[in-house]
């Protein structure tokens, strides 16, 4: 039960951490663009869109690794 908990749990953190990867890759791209002179009206709203929910990807991978590793140090 708790091994298949703890999978779980790892796969979720695998999906929340491919998420950000691609979350961080769309704001570097934004960033380039403002950065670079390339910026229209909605590049800038964008990125800060997508900076917001980084943020609270990062609150969530952080909770659920701190879940992960009270699970594991209790087996």
């Amino acid at each position: 039960m708790a091994d298949s908990s703890l999978d779980d749990l790892r796969g979720e953190l695998a999906d929340l951490e491919a998420e950000e990867a691609q979350l961080s890759a769309t704001r570097k791209r934004l960033q380039d663009q403002i950065d670079f002179g390339f910026e229209s009206g909605t590049t800038r709203d964008r990125e800060r869109e997508v900076s917001d929910e980084r943020q609270e990807l990062h609150r969530r991978i952080a909770a659920l690794r701190e879940r992960l590793g009270a699970l594991q140090s209790s087996l």
